[in-house]
């Protein structure tokens, strides 16, 4: 399911293009949820990382969707961003936030199709492609290939990625749930490695970019047939 969030003030282009998304899911069998929000504000003070696409207005009274943008991207690195807009200016300032595609003011459906191409294509791409990680002031999502590996660290569960790393309540084995057919192994009772970005095996070790991760004697030999089935799958 794709889920869709429109922020727009105005009523009549809100609808419009909610008819168009329906329109769309219709001709391509595509299953889509909508939900429109009259103001960024509504959307941005209690984000949850479960949109896929988002649609925003960037002229809006109190928070405008430029502002939105900024603020969702720093709960959310992965979700697709669409600017609505009159001018075409504004496009330089969505690199700011890694925005996908700009549409034009006053919509037309077969420019909006063409857009929705990609947009469905990209989601195809990744769908399933990340988690939710839910941590003590927020939930974060992650996306799964960039997780290194995951850890218990005084009773806590520490996700590593290449950029940062998040501490949260839990165990390994609810890690394991989340990602759960996507190439995770453990290489002891303490980590879960993310076989993708195993980057070299020693006798004892496993090195992922700069960590180097011990394998213990029980899990060593289902850890390196896993990991042989992964690496033997990815070429």
């Amino acid at each position: 399911m794709l889920r869709i969030a429109i922020v727009e003030d105005e009523a009549d282009c809100a609808q419009k293009l909610q008819d168009y998304i329906y329109r769309y899911s219709k001709e391509h069998s595509l299953e889509i949820t909508v939900t429109w929000f009259t103001d960024g504000m509504d959307l941005a003070e209690n984000y949850a990382p479960e949109w896929d696409i988002l649609f925003l207005d960037i002229q809006m009274a109190h928070l405008d969707g430029m502002e939105t943008a900024r603020r969702i991207r720093r709960l959310d690195p992965d979700v697709t961003l669409v600017f609505i807009t009159n001018l075409a200016r504004y496009a330089i300032q969505g690199y700011e936030v890694d925005a996908s595609d700009f549409i034009l003011k006053p919509l037309d459906y077969n420019r909006f199709r063409v857009r929705m191409d990609k947009l469905a294509a990209r989601f195809a791409r990744k769908q399933e492609r990340y988690i939710v990680l839910p941590l003590a002031e927020q939930k974060l999502r992650v996306a799964v290939d960039d997780i290194l590996f995951a850890e218990v660290v005084d009773h806590d569960l520490q996700v590593v990625t290449a950029r940062q790393r998040y501490s949260m309540r839990g165990v390994l084995q609810d890690l394991e749930r989340m990602v759960k057919g996507q190439g995770f192994s453990r290489c002891n009772r303490c980590y879960l490695v993310n076989l993708r970005r195993v980057t070299g095996v020693e006798k004892d070790a496993v090195r992922i970019e700069e960590y180097t991760l011990p394998i213990s004697r029980p899990r060593k030999k289902q850890f390196l047939q896993e990991l042989s089935e992964c690496l033997g799958a990815e070429l």
